[in-house]
């Protein structure tokens, strides 16, 4: 399996929580995660409404070793439906946090948008997510020299 990083582990604890009106989504996972030393975990579960919402995708990119990489942000404005959100709770060899999420949702007419979550994405009324703190494992994210990224490197503990 070389083309495949992979490491085992299991779920040590889980943590639900509500994010209020007005707070930045991505700053507030940040702050739960922080507040509960999770460095290793995944989001199981996010779902609520919106005040707009910021998010990224990837599109061809000439300057990247790879050919791709996120483009310019996509902003939405007005009341949105998050739908669901997922991601994993990752950092660095130095131990910083790196959240990578992505979210699904649709705008007042029903039509469908999603992407990568970044700075800019309010809440609305309410943003309720539940977290998982992950054992055994080792969820990080580092530079791949290859693709010229920073991507996903699970690796056990």
């Amino acid at each position: 399996m070389q083309s495949i990083e992979h490491a085992a582990g299991s779920i040590k604890r889980v943590v639900a929580f509500r994010l209020k009106p007005g707070m930045d989504v991505l700053k507030g996972i940040e702050e739960i995660c922080k507040a509960e030393n999770i460095k290793n975990g995944v989001i199981l579960s996010g779902i609520g409404s919106l005040d707009g919402a910021a998010f990224c995708n990837p599109v061809p990119l000439k300057d990247k070793k790879a050919g791709y990489g996120y483009g310019e942000p996509t902003i939405l404005y007005g009341p949105i439906e998050l739908t669901a959100a997922a991601g994993m709770i990752c950092h660095d060899d130095d131990g910083n946090l790196l959240l990578h999420v992505h979210m699904s949702m649709s705008d007042q007419h029903g039509t469908g948008h999603g992407g990568h979550l970044i700075e800019g994405t309010k809440v609305l009324l309410t943003t309720d997510m539940v977290i998982a703190e992950l054992d055994g494992l080792v969820m990080g994210r580092r530079f791949d020299e290859e693709l010229g990224v920073p991507l996903f490197a699970p690796k056990q503990k």
